[in-house]
């Protein structure tokens, strides 16, 4: 029989090694699997809590593998970026919350950890996914991005014109 872990009472297989991993006082460690970890993430972008200078959300509600996402950023006060708004695309892989998701600025932007052609964060250039651990999550992602844009390295970064895209 294929091995499994015990999670609240489930036996769930192994495979759900792909979601966040906690331990509980007794010793046990939970493992909550990929789609509850995004169900949580989805619901809490929809009630508005946390850093109301980023959002996140299904392109498809109907999508039940909550396989891709928009994303925004406003950009922070007293930068290149200060009032405008940054539109993301975020793809979730299957093996997340193990790896982080695959982020793309839609919007044309300039720093220093985001390709100049695609869009693509560089991910070894972004403390959220450079420093990834399962219990991060695109929040996370987002509001390193957010902070990136405040960094000395890429404040004063001239900007193309607003509206353009990749």
């Amino acid at each position: 029989p294929p091995s499994s872990k015990k999670i609240h009472n489930l036996s769930l297989p192994s495979s759900s090694s792909q979601g966040i991993m906690q331990r509980l006082p007794t010793g046990e460690t939970v493992i909550t699997p990929r789609n509850f970890k995004l169900l949580e993430e989805l619901e809490h972008s929809e009630k508005g809590q946390g850093d109301m200078s980023i959002s996140y959300g299904l392109v498809d509600s109907a999508d039940i593998f909550m396989g891709e996402w928009n994303g925004g950023i406003l950009g922070p006060h007293g930068t290149q970026h200060d009032s405008r708004f940054y539109e993301l695309r975020i793809s979730i892989p299957e093996s997340y919350p193990a790896v982080p998701p695959r982020v793309r600025f839609v919007s044309r932007i300039h720093m220093n950890c985001v390709d100049r052609h695609t869009g693509e964060i560089v991910y070894n250039r972004v403390p959220a996914t450079k420093n990834w651990n399962r219990n991060a999550g695109i929040e996370n992602v987002l509001t390193s991005l957010r902070a990136e844009m405040a960094s000395d390295a890429n404040r004063r970064t001239r900007q193309p014109q607003e509206g353009s895209t990749f």
